[in-house]
């Protein structure tokens, strides 16, 4: 099933009169399509772990790499005007806030499922703080990095196009809700994975991001949360101690005022 749907996305591109226009579509497809080819290891191949976790890291370190390339003169950079002027062209642009609203579904989606006590791989409260951490590191490696390579938008708003922001967070909550419920159903991989690809390619039509900006967020976003999954048990036994099973510690991230923080929570 996944590879004829994929093949169909191929077939899809053919109506697009450029090989610049394939070339995007593919490239954003293939953003989709690893959910798909992640979650069925996750679900029938569990005792080849290891390579399912190398898939898992290969796929948006590849797409983390390829944004980066392309900050210098090469042809990748050259795909990022290729696709917006075939945009522009077609007079394509969509001008659209729904992606303002998308890149959190997955997220919502995760909580709803966990609401009506559907089985996840976190209790309620150690999902939160991981999703909340997960954000703040992709949040912090986005903008610092903003700062850093400084591109001018495709717009020309501002200075601060790599990477893209909203994708990076579209793609923190796709992981998180795959990492939650991936022993439920490919499926829900998929969807949140859909809307998280769909969050990047309105950015591109929104004018606000070239191609590599997406792809090098929703890269920063998949490796983040990946990232906090890894090292959550660890600072887990490291705040709280095995000789004092009353005594709780918890880290959590807070919001105020348009800052992010992490508090930290003691229970006796």
């Amino acid at each position: 099933m996944g590879a004829s749907f994929f093949l169909k996305i191929i077939y899809f591109c053919e109506f697009y009169e450029t090989k610049v226009m394939k070339l995007y579509w593919l490239i954003i497809v293939s953003v989709l399509f690893q959910s798909f080819v992640y979650g069925q290891m996750d679900e029938v191949s569990k005792p080849y772990g290891k390579t399912s976790e190398i898939i898992g890291i290969a796929v948006p370190s590849a797409m983390l790499m390829y944004g980066f390339i392309s900050l210098g003169d090469n042809g990748i950079r050259v795909l990022d005007f290729d696709v917006k002027n075939s945009i522009q062209r077609n007079n394509a642009f969509w001008y659209t806030h729904v992606d303002d609203y998308i890149q959190f579904f997955p997220a919502v989606l995760a909580y709803t499922m966990k609401l009506f006590k559907m089985e996840s791989t976190h209790n309620l409260v150690d999902m939160s703080i991981i999703y909340g951490l997960s954000n703040i590191l992709a949040g912090g490696i986005v903008g610092q990095t903003k700062r850093m390579t400084g591109r001018d938008r495709p717009d020309h708003s501002n200075n601060r196009s790599f990477p893209s922001g909203h994708t990076e967070t579209a793609f923190v909550s796709a992981e998180f809700l795959h990492q939650e419920f991936k022993n439920q159903s490919v499926w829900i991989s998929i969807g949140g994975y859909s809307a998280a690809t769909f969050v990047g390619i309105a950015r591109v039509y929104n004018n606000k991001h070239w191609v590599s900006d997406v792809v090098a967020g929703a890269g920063i976003g998949i490796l983040s949360t990946k990232a906090m999954y890894w090292t959550y048990p660890h600072l887990q036994k490291l705040f709280r101690k095995k000789d004092q099973p009353q005594h709780q510690t918890l880290i959590f991230p807070a919001y105020s005022n348009g800052n992010l923080s992490l508090n930290l929570s003691s229970m006796f």
